[in-house]
């Protein structure tokens, strides 16, 4: 029931959403319309091969075609906005749909091994909402340290600067300023 993912992925996937804050391009665009028309197609795909099969392994089937549309999906999604925002919503959607499927899986079985199976997949909903909420946390405070340091190197410059006089000083504060953005 567990998913396996890689923690590198992720952490360069939300990386990148902190770091760049641009608006999004045509390009993106096109992407996103392009990754959720195949996601549909490959559904419709998937859902009908889960027309043959009866009971639970169809609710089963249905479920991981599902999953896997909305991973398609909630991923484009989070590309396309590029925001810190929508790379945490995609994963807690992520891990909605998988719990959903886990609880499919778990319909087939009985008694103490149904109420086990059901305890894990809230276990395993839980652990990645907290992960994507932890993993949110994480890289804002990394940014707002970065902002700090940024802020104090500034600062150093700019009393540094202050050793000069006349034009030597305004070249001298006009460098500080280029190089740390402000």
């Amino acid at each position: 029931m567990k998913r396996a993912v890689t923690p590198a992925l992720i952490g360069a996937f939300l990386m990148s959403a902190a770091l760049s804050a641009s608006a999004a391009t045509p390009e993106a665009k096109a992407a996103y319309k392009q990754a959720t028309a195949a996601a549909t197609a490959t559904y419709k795909a998937a859902r009908a091969q889960c027309d043959v099969i009866t009971g639970n392994p169809k609710e089963v089937c249905v479920e991981e075609a599902k999953a896997a549309r909305v991973r398609t999906v909630e991923e484009a999604s989070a590309i396309y906005k590029n925001t810190l925002k929508a790379y945490t919503q995609s994963r807690q959607t992520i891990a909605s749909a998988n719990f959903d499927l886990d609880k499919a899986k778990c319909r087939a079985l009985t008694g103490n091994d149904k109420d086990v199976c059901m305890q894990q997949a809230k276990s395993t909903l839980i652990a990645a909402q907290a992960d994507a909420r932890a993993d949110k946390k994480a890289i804002e405070a990394r940014t707002d340290a970065r902002d700090d340091k940024r802020t104090a190197e500034y600062k150093v410059a700019l009393e540094k600067c202050d050793a000069f006089a006349g034009a030597v000083k305004d070249t001298c504060v006009s460098a500080a300023k280029s190089q740390y953005g402000k």
